[in-house]
């Protein structure tokens, strides 16, 4: 008998110290999820909950979520490219709707950058008309609107009269600059947006290697005027391509670069809150791994398989304790970013498009 009841003891023991003292939450902010068919879901970050439902004036789920820098309204594209509308985070409802398109004219934004200080946002545009026998389309514009009365204030020149398909752009934190990105970074002052910088980035050469090719895409928890991100490289000596870190503090025309070995397919490259660490996916058919980059120590901190699913985007968590993974479905899977273990999954009532996690 004691040595049965022994052997319950030791079974209950083992039982408790496999469970987690406490379950690892995400923190305490708020998780904006664009979903269809014509909504952004609000979920609370502590309770893993929906607590809310904003509805949608556009046509479709939002292709796009920007925030405001004051953090205060939430701009989103619809899904034809058409139009813009934007949502007041405090009471949760739309303040604001553009479009440029009239009539047999369909205007496309293909990107577009609010100023700092929510006057105007620079839009990239093309316009589609329909006649008779077919489409008259117009050259790509980039153009300053006046987000209160919806009027274009200037057409913006392109830089040396060259039409560019795609513009990645970025504001300057005082709203003074406007960045264009490409082959080189272009700085506009946003007066008359005459180029008063031109820094040809991809010439920026490391010893023995080639060409520095570097995508731009918008990072929330890096600290205002900085970019960091993946960049590739061709080793044109051994005739390979290398993938490595930068940092670039746009300001002061400077690049902290690292090459950390063969270049892999990684997407979805993320910084951590405090920035003292950033994550990515490999995604290969079947095959999907988390990365984990020490940016402190300039290395590959740590990368391990994960069972994945097809079209995943990733997202730290506000505390930095979780990583979110979405996309392609109605579910968000929670990981443990120090483990990669897979915690538990939000199941939620549509399938979604895109996914923003805000700080309180």
């Amino acid at each position: 008998m004691r040595t049965f009841v022994f052997a319950i003891a030791l079974l209950l023991a083992a039982g408790a110290a496999s469970q987690p003292t406490s379950e690892l939450t995400g923190g305490t902010g708020t998780i904006y999820v664009g979903a269809f068919p014509s909504r952004v879901l609000v979920v609370d970050e502590a309770t893993e909950q929906v607590v809310d439902e904003i509805t949608m004036t556009l046509d479709g789920p939002p292709s796009d979520l920007l925030l405001s820098q004051d953090r205060n309204r939430l701009y989103m594209r619809d899904r034809t490219f058409e139009q813009i509308e934007v949502i007041d985070l405090q009471t949760r409802t739309t303040i604001n709707t553009l479009t440029l398109s009239e009539g047999a004219t369909k205007v496309r934004i293909r990107d577009f950058m609010v100023s700092p200080d929510e006057r105007y946002v620079v839009l990239l545009l093309d316009a589609a008309t329909k006649e008779i026998d077919r489409f008259a389309i117009a050259p790509r514009r980039l153009v300053q609107l006046n987000l209160a009365t919806h009027e274009i204030i200037r057409e913006i020149p392109w830089p040396d009269g060259e039409e560019r398909v795609s513009v990645n752009m970025l504001f300057s934190p005082e709203g003074d600059l406007l960045y264009l990105f490409g082959d080189e970074i272009l700085a506009l002052e946003t007066e008359s947006f005459d180029v008063v910088d031109r820094w040809e980035l991809s010439r920026i050469e490391e010893p023995g290697l080639g060409r520095f090719n570097f995508g731009f895409r918008p990072e929330p928890n890096e600290e205002p005027g900085f970019y960091s991100g993946i960049f590739r490289v061709q080793d044109p000596v051994q005739n390979r391509r290398l993938m490595g870190i930068a940092r670039i503090n746009l300001a002061e025309r400077e690049v902290d670069f690292y090459t950390l070995g063969p270049d892999q397919p990684l997407s979805s490259f993320v910084v951590a809150p405090g920035r003292e660490k950033a994550y990515a996916i490999l995604s290969r058919i079947g095959h999907y791994e988390f990365w984990t980059f020490d940016l402190m120590g300039r290395r590959v901190e740590n990368r391990q398989v994960i069972e994945g699913r097809p079209r995943m985007g990733l997202r730290p968590s506000t505390n930095g304790q979780l990583l979110y993974v979405h996309q392609a479905g109605a579910t968000i899977d929670l990981y443990e970013a120090s483990t990669y273990r897979h915690l538990r999954t939000i199941q939620l009532a549509g399938d979604m498009t895109n996914l923003l996690v805000v700080p309180n």
